[in-house]
Formats: C-alpha cells, sequence, structure tokens
C-alpha cells in the first residue's frame, strides 16, 4: 500500500489540543455529538421505511439515504477521535490512514451528487409537477442513487490513488485529529504541487460546480414560486427547499473553503473539520426534522404505533 520508496509506517495525529482538562471536555462534546448524529439520523432512516405514506416519495427515499451517509460519515472520524481523546493515544497506521482518507471522499463526494439530486427532484417536483410522477418513478430514483454512490467511488478512488503514490519519509505528524487528503500531502518527501493541482481540480472543482448547480436550481425554483410564497403549495415548497438550502450551505462552504486552495495548515482548517465531519450530521436530523411537517407527522404516527405494539 505504500508509495514508492516510502518508509513511513504510521503518523502521529496531532489532534485538538495537549491540554488533559480540555481533551476530556471535547471527549464528552463530541461523545455528545456523535450519540446524537447515530440517533437522530437513525430516527429519519427508521420513520422514512416504516412509513408507507412518505417512503414512496422520491424526496424522503433521497433524505434517508443522506441520512445513512452522515451515519457513515460520523463514524469515519468520530470513534478514533474519541479513543485518542481517552486513551491520549495519537498514531494511526498508513494502512488505516489510507483507508479514512478512502472513506472520507467516498462518502463525502456520495453526499455532494446526493444533494445535487435531491436538487433536482425538488426542481422536478415545483416547475414540472405535471410530469414529476413519469420522470422521477422508483426505478429511475435507484439508478440515480446507484449514479450518486457510484460517483463517490470514483472520486474517492482518484483520490487515493494520487496520495498513495507520493513517498513519505518523514516527518510523519498531521496537524489535524484524522487523516486528510491537505494534511497528508503536505508530508510526502518530494514535490507535490502538480499532485496538488490534481487534487484541487478534482475536490474542490466537484465541490464549487456542485455548489453552483445547486444555487441555480434552487434560484429557478425561487423565481416560479414567486408570488405564491402566501398559499399552503408555496409554503410547503419554500419551507423544504430553505430545509435543503441550509444543509447545503453547511456543507459545501467548508468543503470549498478546505479543497479550493493550496494546501496549508491553517487552523481555520482544522475547524472546518469539525464542523463537517463532526457537527453537520448532528445538524442534519434536526433541520429536516423541525423544518418539515411530514417528517414530524410521520414519526408522531410512528411513536403512536410503537406505543400502541407495547400494550397489546
Amino acid at each position: 500500500l505504500n508509495g514508492w520508496n516510502s518508509v513511513v509506517s504510521q503518523f502521529t495525529l496531532l489532534g485538538l489540543s495537549h491540554s488533559r482538562p480540555l481533551q476530556l471536555l471535547l471527549f464528552v462534546l463530541v461523545s455528545a455529538c456523535y450519540t446524537a448524529s447515530l440517533l437522530g439520523n437513525l430516527l429519519i432512516v427508521v420513520t422514512v421505511r416504516m412509513d408507507p405514506d412518505i417512503l414512496q416519495s422520491p424526496m424522503y427515499f433521497f433524505l434517508a439515504n443522506l441520512s445513512l451517509i452522515y451515519m457513515a460519515l460520523g463514524s469515519v472520524a468520530a470513534p478514533k477521535m474519541l479513543s485518542d481523546l481517552l486513551s491520549q493515544g495519537s498514531t494511526i497506521s498508513y494502512e488505516g490512514c489510507m483507508a479514512q482518507i478512502f472513506f472520507l471522499h467516498f462518502l463525502g463526494g456520495s453526499e455532494m451528487f446526493l444533494l445535487t439530486l435531491m436538487a433536482y427532484d425538488r426542481y422536478m417536483a415545483i416547475c414540472h409537477p405535471l410530469s414529476y410522477a413519469e420522470t422521477m418513478h422508483h426505478h429511475r430514483c435507484l439508478g440515480l442513487l446507484a449514479t450518486c454512490w457510484a460517483g463517490g467511488v470514483l472520486h474517492s478512488s482518484t483520490q487515493l490513488v494520487l496520495v498513495a503514490w507520493l513517498p513519505f519519509c518523514g516527518p510523519s505528524k498531521l496537524d489535524n485529529f484524522y487523516c486528510d487528503v491537505p494534511q497528508v500531502v503536505k508530508l510526502a518527501c518530494s514535490d507535490t504541487y502538480v499532485m496538488e493541482i490534481l487534487i484541487m481540480s478534482n475536490s474542490g472543482l466537484i465541490s464549487l460546480v456542485c455548489f453552483l448547480v445547486l444555487l441555480g436550481s434552487y434560484g429557478v425554483i425561487l423565481v416560479t414560486l414567486r408570488g405564491r410564497f402566501g398559499d399552503g403549495v408555496g409554503r410547503k415548497a419554500l419551507s423544504t427547499c430553505s430545509a435543503h438550502l441550509m444543509v447545503v450551505s453547511l456543507i459545501f462552504v467548508p468543503c470549498i473553503f478546505v479543497y479550493l486552495q493550496p494546501f496549508s495548515s491553517l487552523q481555520m482548517d482544522k475547524m472546518a473539520s469539525i464542523f463537517y465531519t463532526i457537527i453537520t450530521p448532528v445538524l442534519n436530523p434536526i433541520i429536516y426534522t423541525l423544518r418539515n411537517r411530514e417528517v414530524k407527522e410521520a414519526m408522531k404516527r410512528l411513536r403512536t404505533r410503537l406505543w400502541l405494539s407495547c400494550w397489546t
């Protein structure tokens, strides 16, 4: 697995702090965020799966898959981080580091493509309602979803090949709490300028292009809804689209900040990493449940069914 002429077999993660009290505080906070992320996103998946009224809707089918991605994405970095905060150990093998990079970009790429697909779904539902059912039927939704996952695999494999090709001969200290491309590339003992351009073209441009497509889609939707915000249909569409835009902004802005610039060891990069891997997976279920009446009603129906089943 090691790049050509690499002698580094493990990396040292510098983490967020060397202060023991602060480490323990971070352990509590990250544990709470990680647990809330798993439970919140699992609740969305179970709610959509168990409620036939919303299971047939492409939007909620995609939302359930997005929640699965967030459960997995949070698990790429958080468990290792929690273990390091408790044990004060901070090393990761070369193979473990490459695995983190692969799954981070696989899930991150799939997430971006899926969010773009969700924007397309809302565009079709609002701007072309008469042909929506015919266009977004279940088999096509499955095919589009598979394309998102395949795009994530292709993106991540490209990133991994580019990084694994680099030689590492020391130093081996990563200024982060998990392995990511910008920090790992800076440790290579060779000129990485061309490699950085290729990686930025891959990750940075994918983030930027998807973000611009999303903004364009929601811009067209808002123009279509102009003058209809007072009626029920317009309010519902606006609420759904605003929830999507909040999630999109929380995801794409940190990614564009980290990957669409020359790699460096900025403190803001570490803050963006925390936000993307720890905070955003928690906010997803909060945003969608608080701003989506159908999801809240489906959760109430699920709670009622579970309560009745316990007493019968």
